[in-house]
């Protein structure tokens, strides 16, 4: 089994990573610890949250260069990556559906996020207009950030577990 292997076993298999990044106004290196999905067969791994702007989407966008740490599982890898905001509707809904759905099934995502997607899928397949109650799903997937990361070398072992996650900026501090 190559380090390769034990990556895409891990990302297959866990629920959360570690990015770091560098602040955008700061400098400094930040490490966010996030949910994602991983498109195993396109090699992408996407990042998105709650709806809002986001510190580290700004950060990512200003310094795409990023590292991804494997947070569960053994062996700890990491990997140097490119972060690159993803913007277009059309787009975006191709990779934020799958991580609804997967942060739904791992999560504990209950009944009314499971049908939700189902609705969503279904009018995009239908290719029907964001009308009625998809007006407001369209709203709040228009909102959710959306990071496609790509690795831009192999995976090495970490002879220790993942650097600690920063804490989130405090309001009025700089």
């Amino acid at each position: 089994m190559t380090l390769h292997d034990d990556f895409d076993r891990i990302l297959e298999d866990s629920f959360v990573i570690r990015v770091s990044h560098v602040g955008r106004r700061s400098g400094l290196p930040r490490i966010l610890e996030t949910t994602y999905y991983w498109d195993r067969d396109g090699g992408g791994i996407y990042l998105s949250g709650y709806p809002g702007k986001r510190d580290w989407v700004a950060n990512m966008a200003v310094h795409p260069e990023v590292t991804v740490y494997t947070v569960q599982g053994t062996p700890w890898l990491e990997a140097p990556a490119r972060a690159q905001v993803v913007v277009g509707r059309d787009q975006r809904m191709t990779r934020i559906l799958p991580y609804v759905s997967r942060w739904g099934r791992r999560g504990g995502g209950g009944l009314m996020v499971r049908w939700a997607l189902r609705a969503v899928r279904l009018n995009r397949a239908l290719r029907l207009p964001w009308w009625g109650p998809f007006y407001c799903m369209r709203r709040v997937f228009d909102a959710m950030p959306c990071i496609e990361i790509t690795l831009t070398g192999s995976p090495t072992v970490r002879n220790a577990p993942p650097p600690e996650p920063t804490l989130p900026r405090q309001a009025g501090r700089r």
